[in-house]
């Protein structure tokens, strides 16, 4: 595979070097990321982030392992730390020649003198434990390396000062770490190397983009020691980071498990496939993980997002059809639906897991209904009707609850058969930023998404129902759907030619049949057009896309805002206060692009103009998290990628679409 890369010119420069990042995953959870100059700018950032109750219970043990090296008389710090006083130092990555991904891991390349030295990361698939291997490519003379491990032990979420003092039990390779009592040693070991214990706190290192975020942005790392060995040209050696003593593993054996599974995905592409959708699909099986119970896999899950997200109900089932079925994965994407299936309560699909594996949270209107579009879309892609089959009686008791009301005021209202749903206090639909007790978009009221959800779901449930012979439940499924199509038009802003937000709102516009609108130009009416089972007239249809097309369109997704809107904030930036207001007031989102491009050529039918949607975000894989696409960007120009920097539902959609139009795009054109 072609390799994204950097070379000098970007590695060279701190600034440029700190806002490229790189992520790799475990499988369970867990994770590996920092900055091509290695340089942690967030509390994130880290070498060895252990997933203790996979996927959850996400806890930081090593967060970097500095480098330094003498070669020829001279002594070359290989790393760089900034501190909260402003200093960089050492400043090693002047000596970074080039950072790429190959095959979708990091590889760095150091120059010294005449020596090239290579560094690769990678994680063992299944297991909390990463490998760090440095191999000399080319040098005249022997490198004498000095590795010292910065420890902690820390939730991923929260920074930790030096004021305890770990215990620290030496062996013939390296150490182990206990954090305090009843905490969960890890270890660190290299076979090739001396190990030297000498005990120290290295303090205030500074996290710049924790800075920005208005947070607490600095951290004290342990130092139990640190390793020495020597290499020659030709010689390797590894150091491994695990949350298991026991591993005993070797970087190629590891590195050549990760290829065999890649080769595996990648069978599913066309052979045309361009190299950029062979890099979305590596980075897109990054969120597909195992959800565990007392040690023992459960099931299959998707993460929302790294570094912070873990699973939501919502994000997985909008992320699963690019993430699995436009792939050929069936029986993950099955796993995924019957694990999640398996938590339905009182008609609602979990929104979230929470980090330490307690109860799940069920505040989220349209979760369970994205669940049933998952469903349709699986029988659509594999043929197969018999999960639909299996799983049809959670999916009518999802519609009974909804019928007969169920938490947060979440009900039908039996006057039009919409959906209602909202309490003070609490945010349901996707537009869910809360300050503390702000609600930023409460839309408490008939949802134009949520009600575009409602009556595709009573489609899907009337067409399955009519399969599975129960021509009684068919029947009143289509009815209702009936009902719910004729009072859509309600939403129909005859002014704007576009689609009301939400209806029969707590405050808004007061119209005549005594009921307020919510007139907000927003994005969330494109889902009445994209969805296999639209609500609307077909001009009324072209309306909404030409409407979204002018207003809403960025380079990088829609914006949730059209610009000129009252509370439109064009910069996601700023502490927690101004990025929660800022979130759905105009920022950009990724994943409403492949919901618009669904639309767009439902209405116009031109497969390389729907395709040209997407080579913005083609070119964005050299930035930000190399590799990935970002969760958000910036409302304006230049567009800057924010948020999580490496999103599901971002991935999942690109892949989803260009996937779809490569198999023609018609077989799964909206109905």
């Amino acid at each position: 595979m072609t390799d994204y890369a950097l070379g000098r010119s970007d590695c060279g420069n701190f600034t440029s070097a700190t806002a490229h990042e790189w992520l790799i995953t475990n499988g369970i959870g867990g994770f590996a990321c920092g900055t091509v100059c290695e340089t942690n700018t967030r509390r994130y950032h880290g070498l060895l982030t252990a997933a203790l109750t996979p996927p959850t219970g996400r806890t930081l043990l090593v967060s970097k392992l500095d480098i330094d090296v003498q070669y020829l008389g001279r002594r070359n710090a290989l790393y760089s730390n900034e501190y909260v006083d402003g200093t960089i130092a050492p400043q090693g990555f002047i000596h970074l020649e080039s950072f790429r991904l190959e095959r979708g891991l990091p590889v760095w390349r150091y120059a010294v003198a005449d020596a090239l030295i290579e560094k690769r990361i990678v994680m063992r698939p299944h297991s909390n434990t990463t490998l760090v291997n440095l191999k000399i490519l080319r040098a005249s003379d022997s490198l004498a390396f000095t590795l010292t491990p910065l420890c902690t032990y820390r939730d991923y979420h929260s920074h930790r000062q030096g004021n305890w003092t770990p215990e620290i039990q030496l062996h013939a390779d390296g150490f182990t770490v206990q954090a305090s009592a009843g905490a969960r040693s890890y270890s660190v070991t290299c076979r090739e190397a001396e190990f030297f214990y000498h005990p120290a706190w290295h303090w205030q290192f500074k996290h710049r983009q924790e800075t920005a975020r208005g947070l607490d942005d600095s951290e004290d790392l342990f130092r139990p020691g640190y390793f020495t060995l020597a290499l020659t040209e030709g010689d390797q050696a590894t150091v491994i980071l695990s949350d298991d003593i026991s591993v005993a593993t070797g970087f190629t054996p590891v590195l050549q498990q990760i290829y065999s599974s890649q080769q595996d995905l990648l069978r599913a592409l066309p052979e045309a496939a361009p190299e950029w959708i062979r890099q979305l699909m590596l980075a897109g099986d990054q969120f597909v993980v195992e959800r565990h119970r007392q040690g023992l896999p459960t099931g299959t899950t998707i993460i929302a997002g790294y570094p912070w997200f873990t699973d939501w109900g919502r994000d997985t089932m909008i992320a699963l059809p690019g993430l699995t079925l436009s792939q050929g994965r069936f029986d993950i994407a099955a796993d995924i639906l019957r694990t999640f299936a398996g938590h339905v309560s009182d008609g609602m699909l979990p929104n979230r897991f929470p980090d330490q594996d307690t109860v799940p949270q069920y505040n989220s209107v349209d979760a369970a209904l994205w669940f049933i579009q998952a469903v349709d879309a699986y029988t659509r892609s594999s043929g197969d009707a018999a999960l639909a089959g299996e799983l049809y009686p959670v999916m009518s008791a999802i519609i009974a609850w909804h019928r007969q009301g169920t938490r947060y005021g979440i009900r039908v209202d039996v006057r039009d058969g919409l959906l209602a749903a909202g309490e003070p206090g609490v945010q349901l639909t996707w537009m869910d930023a809360r300050v503390d007790d702000w609600i930023v978009t409460p839309r408490i009221g008939k949802c134009v998404e949520i009600n575009a959800l409602w009556y595709n779901a009573l489609r899907v449930l009337s067409d399955l129902a009519g399969n599975l012979g129960h021509a009684d439940q068919a029947a009143d499924f289509c009815s209702a759907a009936g009902q719910v199509q004729n009072s859509f038009q309600r939403f129909w802003n005859s002014q704007k030619h576009c689609l009301y937000d939400v209806i029969d709102a707590d405050d808004g516009e007061l119209h005549s049949d005594g009921n307020h609108y919510d007139a907000s130009l927003r994005a969330n009416q494109i889902f009445a057009v994209s969805l296999p089972h639209s609500p609307l007239q077909e001009h009324q249809q072209k309306a909404v896309v030409d409407f979204c097309n002018r207003e809403l369109l960025t380079s990088f997704g829609l914006r949730s805002l059209a610009a000129g809107q009252p509370g439109y904030i064009p910069y996601y930036r700023g502490d927690a206060v101004q990025r929660d207001a800022a979130y759905h007031q105009g920022t950009t989102w990724v994943w409403l692009i492949g919901a618009f491009i669904d639309a767009h050529y439902r209405i116009y039918r031109d497969k390389q103009k729907a395709l040209s949607f997407l080579e913005p975000l083609r070119l964005h894989l050299d930035a930000a998290c190399m590799g990935q696409i970002s969760e958000i960007f910036d409302a304006e120009p230049p567009f800057t990628a924010r948020g999580c920097f490496a999103q599901a539902w971002s991935v999942a959609e690109v892949l989803r679409i260009w996937l779809k139009f490569q198999r023609g795009g018609e077989s799964e054109l909206p109905g």
